[in-house]
């Protein structure tokens, strides 16, 4: 099933996707709701697919990524915020602030969560997850050298695409995760190669801060990384989900 967001006769909804349709539904897809009515998916202006209190971040949590950045394994999962400002939807612009002269791509599958998940084991966070979608983890790679954490370089404005929708059959341990820049590939591995699986990030997550419905879990980047510029088209393509693509500007 894919969840979408989608901008409708001037008002948010929500709805359930196929290949052709958008079904209306009555409530966010994390209450009971009804069907309200058939929107032709092609004419849908999609929105980023959920409204998150929170954006909880796995760093270095693929190995050749930890060896790429000149970091040591981890040992437990290290985990920042990015501001729920920082959400912008499929087809929305990067913006590159002011100032800013290095940004960055970064490939992530994400967990959108779907019920309050707090201090739960790694086998009870698979009923906590709604689904997945495509998620751009974009940093401004001179601020993080310079801070020496993370906030800023992550946090700015535009900086968490997310999209085109969610999706709740899939397999988050073991698909595929790619991203292309202006059609060239650049990054590809399978999440099969994650230091910690994703329902032990949300396991780890949640005896740290309580998860509510709609907060996003992004589960890490592979190697590959690199530099985006005003112009550049960069789609992220997850194997069972699809592709999310965004313009730099």
């Amino acid at each position: 099933m894919r969840v979408v967001r989608l901008f409708h006769e001037q008002d948010v909804r929500y709805g359930l996707a196929d290949e052709s349709t958008v079904t209306l539904i009555s409530d966010e897809p994390f209450a009971a709701w009804e069907p309200e009515g058939i929107v032709p998916l092609p004419h849908a202006q999609l929105l980023a697919p959920t409204v998150p209190t929170k954006i909880v971040c796995a760093g270095l949590n693929y190995r050749a990524h930890a060896t790429e950045m000149g970091h040591d394994l981890p040992d437990e999962p290290v985990i920042f915020l990015k501001p729920p400002t920082s959400v912008t939807g499929h087809g929305a612009e990067i913006r590159i602030p002011e100032g800013v002269e290095t940004v960055d791509y970064e490939a992530e599958l994400a967990l959108v969560i779907g019920r309050r998940t707090h201090n739960v084991t790694p086998e009870q966070a698979r009923t906590c997850v709604l689904g997945c979608t495509c998620a751009n983890d974009v940093t401004s790679r001179a601020h993080q050298r310079k801070d020496g954490q993370w906030t800023r370089a992550k946090g700015f404005d535009s900086f968490c695409p997310l999209g085109p929708w969610v999706e709740t059959d899939i397999d988050p341990c073991d698909t595929t995760l790619e991203s292309y820049v202006n059609g060239e590939l650049r990054q590809s591995t399978s999440t099969s190669d994650m230091i910690f699986d994703p329902y032990e990030l949300v396991s780890f997550v949640s005896h740290v801060m309580t998860l509510l419905p709609g907060d996003v879990v992004l589960t890490g980047t592979p190697s590959g990384v690199g530099p985006m510029r005003a112009g550049d088209v960069v789609e992220i393509k997850v194997g069972g989900i699809g592709s999310l693509v965004n313009r730099v500007v």
